[in-house]
């Protein structure tokens, strides 16, 4: 919940006059849903996709304060993120819940990043590779063969400083990947959430799993962001 429309606008105008040297990495914004007009126009003629934060399930009705992916579609979006850690703390997302909101969204041709990602109480209980299979397998079950970005966001790395070594990313990553049907294995994109900056950046995008970066506080600033960015190409 950063960036009104005036501070959007003017931050995509600087991915917009620095991105145009990338070649080989897909950028996307995701900014709040005020915000995502101002994002649209600004990147409009570019390669920089925009996403939502958040879909209801259902195309309208009463659902007061909700937005449907015809809405996001109307207004020129690309995308849609779903399941991220914060949703699932605060507002009480369920897995059966994220799998209806994923395929309103991929119903509606949107494209879905599905976030996982389990607690530090899970890891420390040794509950990591069930709480993924879990999420994984339930918040998918509608994508079938339909190809959905997954970004594993281990949630004590997530604004902690904290960050999980390239090497526990991987095997997160790899387990992950190891879940999905063969059909999209290889397409299928797997991000790190967990804290990825300029610093570690490199290390974690050089394993053989981790396919980019859902970022989080680095791309509140274009440069830390850019420098993210640079390191993917």
């Amino acid at each position: 919940m950063y960036k009104g429309a005036e501070e959007t606008a003017a931050f995509c105008r600087e991915l917009r006059d620095q991105l145009e040297w990338v070649d080989g990495v897909d950028v996307a914004v995701c900014p709040p849903y005020l915000s995502l007009h101002a994002a649209v126009q600004t990147l409009a003629g570019t390669d920089i996709a925009v996403a939502a934060q958040n879909v209801h399930w259902e195309p309208e009705g009463a659902f007061t304060g909700e937005i449907s992916a015809p809405m996001l579609l109307d207004l020129g979006v690309d995308g849609v993120l779903l399941g991220h850690s914060e949703r699932r703390q605060h507002y009480a997302e369920t897995d059966a819940a994220l799998a209806e909101k994923l395929s309103a969204a991929l119903d509606a041709g949107l494209d879905v990043i599905l976030a996982v990602g389990e607690s530090e109480a899970e890891r420390e209980a040794g509950q990591t590779e069930s709480v993924l299979q879990r999420q994984v397998t339930t918040g998918l079950a509608p994508a079938g063969d339909r190809v959905v970005t997954i970004a594993y966001e281990p949630i004590w790395a997530i604004g902690t400083g904290r960050t999980a070594t390239p090497e526990m990313a991987e095997e997160a990553h790899a387990f992950v990947r190891s879940l999905l049907p063969n059909a999209v294995r290889e397409a299928t994109r797997i991000q790190y959430g967990g804290s990825m900056k300029p610093e570690n950046a490199g290390e974690l995008l050089a394993q053989p799993d981790i396919d980019g970066g859902l970022i989080g506080g680095a791309s509140l600033d274009a440069e830390p962001f850019l420098a993210i960015v640079a390191a993917a190409g």
